[in-house]
């Protein structure tokens, strides 16, 4: 590697001939403290720099939506939708990688890059799909939070959703310290809800034939029950605002910005964000996991919502400590979505229409967007309404993809904007498939639930 790896550049003005727009665009995230690259140190230790981002993108992967639509599944159809679990892992380490790829060759975030291309009208739509997943992201962490405050501490859902508008002090306070402090606690928090699932299924005792034979898919999952449950656990694990954070996040390492420095920095962000989906995987399998087992064979199959769960599995289980490490997990996967919440509001809104707003401002909006609409179902419908929003708002997620996929998709692939990182043929093609798959599922449902078919 060149000598010129021991000094990072900034990002180069863009050019017509580069397929971009001739613009500067503000870098994402410009706030944020950059974590520097001692290109002294062997590949190992250069490696360790890059270790984080990875962390903050699979904890879209584990959030409260993830719960709902897993507990509903795994308690009404058992095994059958791991397979759904397994699809969208694969699918979300293929599309991540490509978004980390993006924002490190092009030194845009998937937000700017849609801005850059697209006319005012279609980045303003773009943007408003993007803000849409956002609140849906937004909705499952206020609602999820609430449950836990709940069952630990009795605490009413109405109080618990408007205390999870105070979270805003708390991302302020570790973004001012430096982005290492926000990746530490996202990684301690994935550490506690992996240790309450690791109980969780020592506790359940699993059968293994079924439980590998449910990673096969299977027709079942075109009923029109479970293609509906499956393509919640799609959005909940494929989640579209993800895309625009790991572009941009991926950025806050200062690497070097020559071809050599950007091809390793591609493939160290690849191996993080791999990594930890891989992780991220195995908890989100566990989540159905433990509801087929605790709840699907014991007969127990209309077990939709969490509050359910947790009052069931102490007593199916035969472990008092059960329901206890449930909620705790579920406390933490409320509050670790709610960082990455904070710092995807914020990319998006500089991207697509160049507005920054101060952090606090920012958090503010999105929550409130989520409370408000959490609040009224809380009212009307009183807690069996939460379960329904949760799995709703996953769906909405998974619509929402689409928006998101296919420009990524149309940037990847473009030599012009890529240069030398462009993905080759045989990459482009898997990955129009999968955009298809994502498209065609969500055609499919939206036939399905307006036309009853």
């Amino acid at each position: 590697m060149s000598d010129n790896l021991n000094s990072a550049s900034g990002t180069p003005i863009s050019t017509p001939e580069s397929g971009w727009r001739q613009e500067n665009l503000r870098e994402s995230l410009s706030d944020v403290k950059r974590i520097p690259v001692d290109y002294s140190k062997p590949p190992w230790r250069r490696f360790l720099a890059f270790l984080g981002p990875g962390a903050l993108v699979a904890v879209g992967y584990m959030d409260p939506g993830n719960w709902a639509t897993s507990i509903a599944g795994g308690s009404k159809y058992g095994y059958t939708l791991l397979s759904m679990v397994l699809i969208s892992s694969l699918m979300a380490i293929y599309l991540q990688a490509l978004t980390a790829r993006l924002g490190i060759a092009t030194g845009r975030d998937l937000a700017q890059a849609c801005r850059d291309h697209f006319s005012k009208p279609a980045s303003i739509f773009l943007w408003l799909s993007a803000e849409i997943a956002i609140i849906a992201t937004d909705l499952a962490e206020v609602i999820g939070t609430a449950i836990a405050l709940n069952l630990l501490f009795g605490l009413p859902l109405l109080w618990g959703v408007i205390i999870t508008v105070a979270d805003v002090l708390l991302i302020l306070l570790l973004q001012s310290r430096g982005f290492r402090y926000i990746e530490a606690l996202v990684i301690t928090l994935i550490a506690t809800i992996a240790v309450a699932f690791l109980f969780e299924m020592l506790y359940s005792r699993p059968e293994l034939a079924p439980l590998l034979a449910g990673f096969v898919p299977s027709k079942q999952i075109l009923d029109p029950g479970v293609l509906y449950v499956g393509i919640g656990i799609l959005g909940a694990t494929v989640m579209p605002h993800n895309l625009y954070l790991h572009s941009a996040i991926v950025n806050t390492r200062d690497y070097n910005k020559s071809p050599e420095g950007k091809r390793e920095a591609i493939k160290f962000a690849t191996w993080d964000s791999t990594l930890a989906l891989i992780f991220a995987f195995f908890i989100n399998a566990s989540i159905l996991i433990l509801a087929a087992a605790a709840f699907h064979f014991a007969g127990r199959t209309n077990v939709a919502e969490i509050q359910d769960a947790y009052k069931l599995l102490s007593p199916l289980l035969g472990v008092g400590a059960a329901s206890i490490l449930f909620a705790v997990a579920l406390l933490a996967s409320g509050q670790n979505s709610t960082l990455t919440g904070t710092l995807t509001g914020q990319i998006v809104m500089e991207g697509f229409v160049n507005i920054r707003l101060q952090p606090w401002l920012r958090r503010l909006i999105t929550r409130l967007l989520a409370v408000i609409p959490t609040v009224i179902v809380i009212l009307l419908y009183g807690e069996q309404g939460t379960g329904e929003l949760l799995i709703l708002s996953q769906v909405i997620l998974s619509l929402q993809l689409s928006f998101a996929v296919i420009p990524l998709m149309m940037f990847s692939g473009d030599k012009r904007k890529m240069g030398e990182f462009v993905i080759n043929t045989p990459v482009k093609v898997l990955g129009w498939a999968i955009t298809a798959l994502i498209v065609g599922l969500n055609a499919f449902l939206l036939i399905q639930t307006f036309l009853g078919v």
